[in-house]
């Protein structure tokens, strides 16, 4: 599947910034830094995403960025292709139906572009909400299996009053 870097990040970025909604605008630095992507490339990806009207710019002491519409209106999708990714899987460029020198489809060209309409329409179902939800849902199952061995094995690993 020809989906680079950049739309895997937007998507990460975007998931980022809607986990972190209650906690106002968000910076392209501190998004960055949990999810160890470049800032500078991330500018870019913003860039994209503000003309798209996916996110808003916040100015001044305590500005970033916030979604540009609610999580649960947002599909995958529209954040892949505002990043200006396609989501294709044949060789063929552009409006070029052809993937082969001799001008012609190769023999699996339809099998690929069948797939990627699949994902196209995969990624068209499933919103920034979904994705946050299911990551909480998996955080929250963690710390709960977690917490259960502890009490499993009588151990308690709070910090002391005194932090130790």
């Amino acid at each position: 599947m020809i989906l680079s870097t950049k739309g895997r990040y937007a998507v990460m970025a975007m998931v980022d910034l809607a986990a972190q909604k209650q906690a106002g605008p968000v910076t392209l630095a501190a998004i960055a830094e949990r999810q160890e992507i470049p800032l500078a490339y991330l500018e870019q990806i913003f860039a994209k995403l503000k003309r798209a009207g996916i996110v808003s710019s916040v100015r001044g002491p305590g500005g970033g960025y916030k979604l540009g519409k609610a999580a649960d209106e947002l599909t995958i999708a529209e954040i892949v292709l505002a990043s200006e990714e396609s989501i294709k899987m044949t060789r063929c460029g552009g409006e070029v139906k052809v993937c082969m020198a001799t001008k012609t489809r190769c023999l699996t060209h339809d099998l690929w572009q069948g797939l990627g309409e699949q994902i196209q329409n995969y990624l068209g179902t499933l919103t920034l909400e979904d994705v946050v939800a299911r990551r909480v849902k998996e955080v929250v199952s963690s710390q709960w299996s977690v917490a259960r061995k502890l009490a499993a094995t009588g151990s308690d690993h709070r910090p002391s009053a005194t932090g130790h």
